[in-house]
């Protein structure tokens, strides 16, 4: 099970590239609020026929609406990702744009394994945890050089 959840995850981060090279062009074309407004409502037609299929209805949905409402707030930074990748795409490129957006994940990750925020399970953030975080800091700066 492990292989095919990391084979998910491989699979999302090439997506992941793709979606900035795609989303920056579409905002270009179109607009960033617009760009992000097409690509999100899609989305939203595709999770639903998929949890169509996989679960055979939308029981789900419900339970997801009857969660605490913070829990909803994955909604709200689907949306800011989007948002930033469409806009920055073109302008710093899709390498930079992956670089600098992971950098702020493991950053951000770092923080919430550290104090067990959201909900997460605490997990050690030691010395070489940190220095990896600092390196990638200056792999993403890097990227930025043209």
């Amino acid at each position: 099970m492990n292989a095919l959840v990391v084979a998910l995850v491989v699979l999302g981060g090439i997506a992941g590239s793709v979606q900035v090279a795609v989303m920056s062009n579409l905002g270009d074309r179109v607009g960033a609020f617009g760009a992000l407004a097409w690509a999100t409502s899609l989305a939203a037609v595709l999770t639903l026929v998929l949890l169509l299929v996989a679960r055979q209805g939308f029981g789900e949905l419900g339970a997801a609406a009857r969660q605490p409402v913070w829990l909803w707030s994955g909604a709200l930074m689907g949306v800011i990702i989007v948002l930033a990748v469409t806009v920055a795409g073109s302008r710093i490129g899709v390498l930079a744009t992956i670089s600098v957006f992971l950098a702020g994940q493991f950053a951000a990750g770092a923080a919430i394994d550290r104090w067990g925020l959201l909900g997460a399970e605490r997990v050690a953030v030691g010395g070489w945890r940190l220095f990896g975080i600092l390196l990638l800091g200056i792999g993403a700066a890097l990227t930025l050089k043209r």
